[in-house]
C-alpha cells in the first residue's frame, strides 16, 4: 500500500476589495469582514472581555507556559455575548502535513467579524484526526481570544513571573517508566500527571 502524500501548506492571497458592509442577505462568513472596527462592544460587554482571570483559573504546563484551559475562554464569551451570541466560522478547509493540521478560523459576535486567527495541532496518527482538527479549532479560539482583551495578562511578561513565583514551582520529577528525571513545572496547589511523579 502506497504511503499517502500531502500537499505543503498553502496560504490564500486576497485579490478583491474588502467589503465592511457586506449586505447581510449575501453575508458569507468564510470571507465576510462585515462589522470589523465599526464601533466599541458596550461598556458591559467590555468589562467582562477584560476583567482579570482569577488565578486558580489559570493553569502551567510542564514547560512553564502559563495557559487559560479553552472552556474557560468559551464561558467569558458566553458571559459577554451570551449563549448563540458569537460563533467560530471557517475561513478554509484543513491544510495538513505528516505532523500538522491547520486552519483559520474568523470569530464572529454579535454579527460582527472581531478577528482572525489560525489554529494549528500536531498529530502522529491518522486516526487522530478529529480530535486534531477540535485540537485546531481551540487554538485558534485562543488566538482570536487576544483582540479581545480575554486574559491579556498571561501575554504581559510581569505578570508571568509574578505568577510563577507566587503559585507555581519547578521541581525534579521522574518518568515512571523509563526513570528519567527532569525538572518540570507545576502549580504549587496540584501534583505532577502521570507518567511523571515528583522526586527529590
Amino acid at each position: 500500500m502506497a504511503a499517502p502524500t500531502f500537499e505543503p501548506i498553502q496560504f490564500a492571497t486576497r485579490e478583491e476589495p474588502i467589503d465592511l458592509n457586506e449586505p447581510e442577505q449575501s453575508r458569507n462568513w468564510s470571507r465576510s469582514f462585515h462589522g470589523l472596527s465599526v464601533e466599541p462592544f458596550p461598556k458591559e460587554v467590555a468589562q467582562v472581555l477584560m476583567e482579570p482571570i482569577p488565578p486558580e483559573d489559570i493553569e502551567i504546563k510542564p514547560d512553564g507556559l502559563l495557559y487559560l484551559p479553552e472552556i474557560k475562554y468559551r464561558r467569558i464569551l458566553n458571559r459577554a455575548f451570551g449563549p448563540g451570541g458569537w460563533g467560530l466560522a471557517p475561513r478554509g478547509e484543513h491544510h495538513m502535513n505528516e505532523r500538522n493540521i491547520s486552519r483559520e478560523y474568523a470569530l464572529v459576535c454579535h454579527g460582527r467579524f472581531v478577528s482572525q486567527a489560525r489554529g494549528e495541532q500536531d498529530y502522529f496518527d491518522p486516526s487522530n484526526f478529529p480530535t486534531a482538527a477540535e485540537g485546531c479549532k481551540s487554538n485558534a479560539l485562543m488566538r482570536c481570544c487576544k483582540d479581545l482583551g480575554i486574559a491579556s495578562e498571561l501575554w504581559d511578561p510581569t505578570f508571568i513571573r509574578r505568577f510563577k513565583k507566587e503559585h507555581c514551582v519547578e521541581a525534579w520529577a521522574e518518568h515512571v517508566t523509563t526513570k528519567k528525571k527532569r525538572k518540570l513545572w507545576r502549580r504549587k496547589d496540584a501534583e505532577f500527571e502521570y507518567p511523571y511523579k515528583e522526586t527529590s
